[in-house]
């Protein structure tokens, strides 16, 4: 993404921030509240100095002060403001008071809108850069229901002044895309970087709701969060509801699965649960306290340099029907996967592989960016509290299965391999289901194309018959009828 300057100037046909203000100043059906916590009024200082303010601007107003925070909108169990839950109800409470107290008689062409966001900056120390919430409740006709976005973001640069400035920005960016850019999503996510660049802010989570959005599935959203270069990493439940990496993994003990899961098979399953038994037995492994996670990077989704967007959602669908949470990530190598999840907490961290990924570790090739090579990677990947959980592999020409004793490393890695092998880094799962080591996701997806049968009993329980209710992976009965 091209880097564009703050302030008035439009670089390659993108609308200054100024300019974005104008335009909705100077549109007499929108009108609204501005709701600023944490970070001054820089969102609503855009459209004042803009000009034409008074037809869009119904109230503005920051409750910075706790407790008269806590009588407009209540006190929060946890005792936090920076929250999804305060935006929620800032959103919330400023509508009602905005219908309650502007008649429609006197209104009747006005769509309303409640703009919110809560925020802390960096402190003094430096050691903490800032995050916020932020949203909007919105009406697109005066005749609808409320539509909402929500998003989450952290700051990157280190002065208080230039996150302030950074807020107010995104904040425009964000109403200008929802009144104007709300029939095109993708695009409206984009434009929340105009004027602004990944260098200053990220943008980790964004849920849109409402009639407007009903066709938008927010898992996508997320996934074009990490396709747009604007976070590293996003999560989302088995509900399919965009979830706050920060939120989910802060002090908890997380362990993790990568694959293509395309589609999720038994052999899948059978690692992750092994690997939970193990891990949860460990003295330091608070089970409660735990996440289980089946990761998919980026790269994994590409196909002939392009995201397939209808086959992650697909990957996503079942992985979801099965109760799990999903993680996308830009972490191609597994010590960066590593590096982030212990940004958010100390606890133990256990990372579940079949003996092909866990030797593909080993090979020096993915580390020549560093400086310090695969010693480098290697102390940042077992430096934190970490195990390996190894699934076997049976080797398919002579039955043998291969384990963390009979796997063979580059003969360079031999003793680097042993170094954590025998410092208890690597624990093999030993209770396995020996039927499944035969089960390949890409064996499945060949039979799918050649109407082969047989594919169903590869699959968890109930996986088969989504796939052939929604036509997944290109499932076709018509195909296998006609082989038959």
């Amino acid at each position: 993404m091209v880097l564009k300057l703050k302030g008035d100037i439009e670089i390659n046909d993108v609308p200054s921030s100024k300019a974005k203000a104008l335009k909705i100043n100077l549109n007499k059906n929108i009108y609204g509240t501005f709701a600023e916590i944490g970070a001054g009024q820089e969102t609503v200082r855009h459209f004042f100095r803009a000009g034409g303010a008074s037809g869009t601007i119904a109230k503005t107003m920051s409750a910075y002060d706790k407790q008269f925070s806590d009588a407009i909108y209540g006190v929060e169990d946890d005792g936090r403001y920076v929250t999804e839950e305060r935006l929620h109800k800032m959103l919330h409470h400023e509508i009602e008071l905005t219908e309650e107290r502007l008649s429609r008689k006197n209104h009747p062409n006005k769509i309303f809108f409640s703009y919110a966001n809560t925020v802390t900056t960096i402190d003094f120390a430096k050691s903490f850069k800032g995050h916020g919430w932020m949203g909007l409740k919105f009406q697109v006709d005066p005749l609808e229901d409320y539509n909402e976005i929500i998003l989450h973001f952290r700051f990157k640069e280190n002065d208080a002044k230039l996150q302030q400035e950074t807020l107010g920005i995104l904040g425009v960016n964000l109403i200008y895309g929802a009144f104007y850019l709300n029939d095109n999503p993708k695009e409206l996510l984009k434009s929340l970087y105009d004027n602004l660049h990944e260098i200053q802010l990220e943008i980790d989570l964004i849920n849109f709701s409402g009639k407007r959005f009903s066709y938008v599935d927010n898992r996508l959203m997320s996934l074009l969060l990490v396709k747009n270069g604007m976070t590293n990493a996003v999560m989302f439940s088995p509900e399919g509801i965009n979830l706050l990496p920060a939120q989910q993994l802060y002090k908890a003990n997380i362990l993790a699965l990568r694959g293509s899961f395309r589609p999720v098979t038994k052999v899948n399953m059978d690692m992750i649960k092994q690997a939970e038994k193990l891990f949860i037995n460990e003295k330091k492994v608070d089970s409660d306290n735990t996440k289980i996670i089946f990761e998919i990077t980026l790269t994994n989704l590409i196909d002939q340099g392009e995201i397939d967007e209808r086959d992650f959602l697909e990957r996503a669908e079942l992985l979801c029907s099965l109760g799990q949470n999903v993680m996308i990530s830009n972490y191609q190598e597994y010590y960066k996967l590593v590096e982030y999840f212990s940004e958010f907490t100390k606890e133990r961290i256990g990372l579940v592989m079949g003996v092909n990924n866990f030797v593909q570790i080993f090979n020096e090739k993915y580390y020549r960016n560093l400086s310090g090579g695969i010693l480098e990677a290697f102390g940042k990947l077992f430096f934190k509290d970490l195990k390996v959980y190894l699934y076997p592999l049976k080797d398919l020409r002579n039955g043998e299965i291969k384990t963390s004793e009979n796997l063979k490393v580059h003969p360079r890695m031999k003793e680097l391999y042993k170094f954590f092998k025998y410092n208890g880094k690597v624990v093999d799962i030993k209770d396995y289901n020996p039927e499944t080591l035969e089960i390949y996701s890409k064996t499945v997806l060949e039979m799918l194309a050649n109407g082969t049968h047989g594919w169903e009993d590869m699959l968890p329980k109930g996986i088969a018959e989504i796939i052939k209710q929604e036509g997944l992976f290109g499932y076709s009965k018509r195909k296998f009828e006609d082989l038959t």
